[in-house]
């Protein structure tokens, strides 16, 4: 991203950029800064944009062949288009001899980096993976929108700010502006601020009934449970995320038996650095064989309700009790 933004500044740019990853709020701001860069405020005659699997190669590499009208550039944006995924072979032998009046601009969730488009990227231009950042990074850019605003928050409230609502930076962006909006006329956002308009994501809800249940705190554990059904998530999900809990639970501890780190276990589980640190202190409340039995009991459960021995509500009821009882 360093040397996006030193293209930007310079003016000097790349025939073809590839921005792919998780975090599909660097993607977007990324692509709109380059658009922005690249082309005179206005000009939609030069630019042109695709989305999704039924964009034709072939139509373009007629783009890009097409003179820029009255502009240094044609501008092309495909977004995903799939094509790092899939063999198109025709389009990545074309990047490597495509003329300087174009420009492709790819941005993808997923990649190949063995694949033949990828490689044609990177040999001609720039690719960035923009993936979930770091908590330390996330903090910076949290202190940074809030500065803009001419806001304070302190690094406690900041830290309760993700741990509430997550580590998507979309998501976060639109807990900022409630914030903001609450806290018209007010200089500092607090805990009290971020407990009172910030939405807990359902992920951090299985986490924190999944304490409960290792807590023993039983009408907790429970009180979590009425809180989803009242948001209208299905009972079986319920069941579904407690069981992929407990799974990582039994991962994350796995790993850390082999002396694996928090860095190592986030790459190997795809969790969050964040995420990561939270299951491993979590993970320490159960034994292994503990988290195998609750897995099994779960299957168990889901198996009484397909064959419709058990009501779905009262099925993931009695699963909270049982791991939940002092």
């Amino acid at each position: 991203m360093k040397n996006i933004n030193e293209h930007i500044k310079t003016g000097k740019f790349q025939k073809v950029y590839l921005l792919y990853g998780e975090e599909a709020y660097l993607k977007k701001q990324y692509k709109d800064r380059l658009t922005k860069a690249m082309l005179p405020e206005g000009d939609t005659v030069n630019y042109s944009y695709y989305e999704g699997k039924g964009t034709e190669p072939e139509h373009l590499i007629d783009l890009a062949e097409t003179m820029p009208f009255f502009a240094e550039r044609r501008l092309i944006v495909v977004e995903d288009s799939g094509f790092f995924k899939s063999s198109v072979p025709k389009l990545a032998d074309y990047i490597k001899t495509m003329p300087d009046t174009a420009c492709f601009l790819f941005v993808e969730n997923e990649v190949d980096k063995r694949g033949k488009m990828f490689r044609a990227v990177k040999d001609i231009g720039y690719i960035s993976e923009m993936g979930r950042q770091d908590e330390k990074t996330l903090l910076y850019w949290i202190a940074e929108q809030i500065k803009r605003e001419g806001k304070q928050i302190k690094e406690s409230a900041a830290r309760y700010l993700v741990a509430r609502a997550g580590t998507d930076m979309e998501l976060l962006e639109k807990e900022l502006e409630k914030l903001f909006s609450y806290t018209l006329g007010r200089n500092e956002i607090t805990a009290a601020d971020i407990e009172a308009v910030c939405t807990t994501q359902i992920a951090n809800k299985i986490f924190d009934m999944v304490e409960a249940v290792a807590a023993k705190q039983q009408k907790k554990a429970l009180d979590y449970y009425y809180d989803l059904l009242a948001l209208k998530e299905p009972p079986m999900r319920i069941l579904y995320l407690l069981s992929r809990q407990f799974r990582l639970l039994l991962e994350v501890k796995e790993l850390m038996r082999q002396g694996y780190d928090k860095a190592q276990i986030a790459k190997t589980t795809k969790l969050h650095p964040f995420a990561a640190g939270k299951y491993m202190k979590q993970c320490k409340d159960f034994s292994g064989s503990q988290l195998r039995s609750i897995m099994e009991e779960a299957a168990e459960y889901e198996e009484l309700v397909k064959t419709g021995r058990l009501n779905d509500r009262m099925s993931v009821e009695l699963f909270i009790v049982k791991y939940s009882l002092a």
